[in-house]
């Protein structure tokens, strides 16, 4: 007498018990990665580089103002602006936090409306997108301006700790160097995209198979992982 299958009908694939239950659990990402793409696989791998690097200046920072004996700067002080003989500390930091939060919305609905093979809707929005990136880079190139005129060296500050300079010159400058790479590369795609090149498969940089807008994702994928390291450089250097 034949037994029945445990397993229902159209699901072929569910998880064993026991044991290989939970070796199937730890082996998952491993079958998630096979089907994954070669552009993608190679961004995130950029990415979790990039988080170690970041993770890096970040610890040196608060290594270094943690171990100081000089006072560090106040940062509602060195940050703030006068407007209309108002003293307003942190508002360019708070605009520019709101702009580049603003763009992983607008990245986030172009990579929706990539899915969705709106070729117009997508290219519109990822240029939003680097126009919003470019207001930031335009906004921390005024910071930097602004507190260089009023005698912010890599080797020293008029308001304390000497070493304030070079930690905010050095991981506010790469992650903006980060945003910049960032605007030029959603620039091109939006460019490609708007002209139909991924409809047709037209040959050259940042191509993908006909009718795919991979590359959408994968430029978000970048886009929000700058996003996100702003946010702890927001805590980091404004906050604490």
């Amino acid at each position: 007498m034949a037994h029945a299958s445990p397993t229902a009908p159209g699901l072929s694939h569910a998880r064993p018990g026991g044991w290989q239950g939970i070796a199937a659990d730890w082996s998952s990402d491993q079958r998630a990665f096979k089907q994954v793409s070669w552009g993608k696989a190679m961004m995130w791998i950029f990415l979790l580089s990039d988080t170690f690097v970041f993770s890096c200046f970040l610890l040196a920072y608060m290594t270094v103002r943690m171990s100081t004996a000089v006072p560090w700067p106040n940062a509602s002080e060195v940050f703030a602006l006068e407007i209309a003989g108002t003293h307003m500390p942190l508002i360019l930091i708070a605009i520019m936090t709101f702009v580049l939060i603003s763009s992983s919305g607008t990245m986030a609905m172009a990579v929706n409306f990539g899915y969705r093979r709106d070729r117009r809707k997508t290219a519109i929005l990822m240029v939003v997108t680097a126009l919003f990136g470019a207001a930031f880079v335009g906004m921390q190139a005024f910071e930097w301006t602004k507190l260089i005129m009023e005698g912010v060296r890599p080797w020293g500050n008029p308001w304390g700790a000497p070493q304030f300079g070079s930690t905010f010159f050095m991981i506010t400058g790469f992650h903006g160097t980060h945003v910049t790479i960032g605007v030029i590369f959603l620039l091109i795609v939006a460019r490609k995209v708007w002209r139909g090149d991924y409809d047709r498969e037209a040959r050259g940089f940042f191509t993908s198979r006909k009718g795919q807008y991979e590359i959408v994702e994968i430029t978000g994928l970048y886009w929000h992982f700058v996003d996100l390291v702003w946010v702890f450089i927001f805590a980091f250097f404004y906050l604490w």
